[in-house]
């Protein structure tokens, strides 16, 4: 079945870097898209990166572009989202996400804190 463990979430400074992983198994992991999404208290899930199976071509929520780098290593089933000059308000539940014939698949969900 499709399995994703993330890992890498924990308390950051203000300004500072912190590196999310995701790993995944169950599918054929380079023909699909993944995900990184992200849930603030009392807010909806946003997406806030996307990489494409072939040409790993990315796009980023505005929030987030110039300071988030998604990327995966195909080789290793393991997709990543490098989070650099981060904000209080990156403050989230973030998820590694996939799209399987129409099922969405989600991964546990781990917190990421921005605070002094």
């Amino acid at each position: 079945q499709v399995r994703l463990v993330e890992s890498g979430g924990g308390l950051v400074q203000p300004g500072g870097s912190l590196r999310r992983s995701c790993a995944a198994s169950g599918f054929t992991f380079s023909t699909y898209h993944m995900n990184w999404y992200r849930q603030a208290p009392g807010k909806e899930r946003e997406l806030v990166a996307t990489i494409t199976s072939i040409g790993g071509r990315t796009n980023y929520a505005d929030s987030v572009k110039g300071r988030f780098t998604i990327s995966r290593a195909n080789t290793k089933n393991m997709v990543y989202l490098q989070m650099n000059s981060v904000k209080p308000e990156d403050t989230a539940v973030y998820y590694c996400n996939t799209v399987r014939a129409g099922i969405s698949y989600w991964g546990q969900g781990t917190q990421v804190t921005v605070s002094s």
